[in-house]
């Protein structure tokens, strides 16, 4: 079966909040990224569409010439540069940016795009990130995991006001675009789509859910140790997301 652009996500995207900045999740991304052969460079640059706060791209700071930020919320560029200004991460900027509807100006050599793709009104603003990326560049991106237990972003359930209820994101496709907050993948739907705009797949990875929503304490401290350790792992069913290392191909 070839790949099929639904276009449009039939629900009501919520745009997501960014992960505090001492998320275990930022450090397992970050983690990840600085494994991928050759991401790393101090003589080149990096992109993160989708920035945030900036607290991936602060981790990656000293392994780039210059790290550039995309977002599209003035109250996410506040933070961003009170953060570059107390911490002097002079070679780290932000520019607001509508990537579904404006033009990135320029390209880059390595890009990061976490848990931003499902947001996106339409999944074929991917072609955004292909656009910003230099031809022979690499990528790192993540997207929430369908077969996690929790739904990750929550939904819209009549009579369920709790938001997050297990094995929502299990149902079919159409069903859980028709309630979800935003989009979920699996690993199969997020190559064929990445692949559709022509990037090429070169390992994926499902990340060990980091437990941050629980609250700092014994339980949290246990299942990281026990059920939750590692920063990867093999069973679907205990990762909250993919990790994506990808290459826009020298034409």
């Amino acid at each position: 079966m070839g790949f099929v652009d639904k276009t449009r996500f039939d629900g009501k995207i919520y745009l997501g909040l960014p992960a505090d900045f001492t998320d275990l999740i930022i450090q397992k991304r970050v983690e990840l990224t600085k494994k991928i052969p050759d991401f790393c460079n101090k003589n080149i640059n990096l992109v993160d569409i989708g920035c945030g706060n900036g607290a991936s791209i602060f981790m990656l700071a000293d392994s780039f010439k210059t790290c550039n930020g995309i977002d599209i919320f003035p109250k996410n560029k506040e933070v961003f540069n009170k953060v570059k200004q107390e911490h002097h991460y002079n070679n780290c900027n932000i520019k607001l940016v509508d990537v579904e509807n404006e033009k990135i100006a320029q390209q880059f050599d390595r890009l990061i795009c976490f848990e931003v793709i499902e947001h996106f009104r339409y999944e074929k603003s991917v072609a955004s990130l292909y656009e910003a990326t230099k031809p022979g560049g690499l990528v790192a991106i993540t997207v929430p995991n369908k077969w996690w237990i929790f739904e990750t972003h929550g939904a819209r359930l009549p009579l369920l006001p709790w938001n997050r209820v297990p094995f929502f994101s299990w149902l079919p496709t159409f069903i859980h675009e028709r309630y979800a907050n935003a989009r979920i993948y699996t690993k199969r739907r997020i190559k064929k789509l990445l692949e559709h705009h022509g990037f090429k797949v070169k390992k994926m990875q499902y990340i060990t859910a980091p437990m941050d929503v629980l609250p700092d304490g014994w339980l949290r401290k246990f299942l990281r140790k026990t059920i939750f350790r590692g920063l990867t792992t093999s069973i679907p069913f205990l990762s909250t997301a993919i990790f994506i290392e990808a290459v826009k191909p020298n034409k």
